[in-house]
């Protein structure tokens, strides 16, 4: 089961809205944010329903120019069902404009969701890393 934060004012509620009787987990560490949803509950959001904005297949090199015309137009975009943010798609163009060519193609034969995953990861390791030093 994914995290679920209890609702701040309504004890009996999650913040996606979910019966507090229906969570078997709860993670309330963090102070839930407005816009705040849980994992179980992004299949919920009307932004899920609607169609792919764009598909690629592993190995399909457009999907960087898709990245990059989210970064352009500061717009999400619905890639292969999964909902890619700018932030996601600008820190994959910082990792992949920054890799030789043989990583490249290696991220390239990943599901496009696990590319952006692998990226936001490295980005991850190098500026928690870069800070301690």
């Amino acid at each position: 089961m994914s995290r679920h934060l209890l609702h701040p004012r309504d004890a009996r509620q999650s913040v996606c809205g979910l019966p507090a009787a229906d969570i078997h987990r709860w993670d309330t560490d963090e102070p839930p944010r407005r816009d705040d949803t849980c994992e179980d509950c992004y299949t919920l959001l009307p932004e899920a329903a609607r169609p792919d904005d764009a598909n690629h297949p592993p190995g399909d090199t457009t999907l960087i120019d898709t990245l990059r015309r989210i970064v352009a137009n500061r717009q999400h975009l619905k890639i292969d069902g999964v909902i890619v943010d700018m932030w996601s798609a600008s820190v994959t163009l910082l990792i992949w404009d920054r890799l030789h060519n043989d990583k490249r193609q290696r991220l390239l034969t990943l599901p496009s969701h696990e590319l952006i995953l692998r990226c936001v990861a490295i980005y991850r390791h190098v500026t928690t890393t870069k800070g301690t030093t």
